[in-house]
């Protein structure tokens, strides 16, 4: 089986007999699920449609035991049917437009017009500064800082070199902003980097991920804190992440940093509305066997009368 893409679905089709081309992982998904008795679909979405300030398409892959499928009205992508119903409901309850900024996502942990001061991080083993934070100003930060009491963690600020940061002004002022720089760009300002996007703060921010140094902050002429990531994947500011911020080399195989902790997670806000589909979907599972357990045994009680 090879699988094909179309629009935002993901749809399968039978390879020829002349073609070699080695399974993907998706093709060996579905292969080894349904060998266990599970019907799989999937989907490609955009995590900035569920409440998420970044641009992230990632695919999404469920699947029900066959024995259940029956139940369900029109199969197994009637999930997708209700997570896009879960979308819109969520946005509704946590008073979110279609489309959130990074501005306005992370403008109260910038740092102009707030104090520096020393970060207490435990697992720092230098000593670096951070944000004195003061109070969400956005309903997105409201919802983001609700519950949370004290210093937030992972607010450690980058200290970049004075060269480094004058190259970073340069940029925000002279490059395209929400793009990634092309080739002549990254030339003309001696980056090796392949992948490195000026945040734009209109719009809500690229994909976050286990690189740092990937973002540039919209206004401010560093890169983005480990707080400042988590709010874009919709981490509440009450979340905790521990161990190294970075790591490089060979040792990016054993580790996993705090950045990397970020960049590789799912999205709370997405797997919120992930979780409130699959939720409804098993309570039509279970209405539909309720109505039919109910008719059998009214047929049931016809024959003995």
């Amino acid at each position: 089986m090879s699988h094909i893409r179309k629009k935002n679905s993901v749809g399968l089709e039978e390879a020829s007999k002349n073609n070699s081309r080695p399974l993907s992982y998706y093709d060996k998904l579905v292969a080894s699920l349904d060998a266990h008795g599970y019907q799989l679909d999937a989907i490609l979405v955009d995590c900035s449609r569920f409440g998420v300030p970044q641009r992230r398409s990632r695919l999404i892959a469920i699947g029900i035991r066959k024995d259940l499928s029956p139940w369900v009205e029109g199969g197994i992508s009637r999930v997708f049917e209700l997570l896009e119903q879960a979308r819109v409901t969520q946005l509704a309850e946590l008073g979110l437009s279609d489309s959130v900024s990074a501005k306005f996502a992370i403008s109260d942990l910038e740092i102009a017009g707030h104090e520096l001061i020393a970060s207490i991080d435990p697992d720092l083993s230098r000593p670096f500064q951070e944000v004195s934070y003061r109070r969400p100003k956005t309903a997105y930060q409201k919802l983001m800082h609700a519950g949370h009491v004290g210093r937030m963690d992972s607010m450690r600020l980058a200290r970049h070199r004075d060269d480094v940061r004058d190259r970073f002004a340069r940029i925000l002022v002279e490059c395209r902003k929400g793009v990634r720089m092309d080739d002549e760009s990254r030339k003309t300002y001696g980056l090796k980097k392949h992948r490195i996007y000026p945040m734009a703060s209109d719009e809500p921010a690229p994909t976050v991920t286990t690189l740092p140094d990937d973002i540039l902050h919209y206004s401010e002429p560093r890169i983005l804190t480990v707080r400042e990531t988590a709010r874009l994947q919709s981490f509440p500011d009450w979340f905790k992440f521990k161990g190294k911020f970075t790591t490089g080399g060979e040792r990016r195989t054993k580790e996993c940093p705090r950045y990397t902790q970020v960049g590789n997670a799912v999205p709370p806000f997405l797997a919120r509305a992930i979780g409130m589909a699959i939720r409804q979907l098993l309570d039509e599972v279970a209405v539909a066997r309720s109505f039919f357990d109910e008719d059998i045994r009214k047929q049931a009680s016809a024959r003995k009368r």
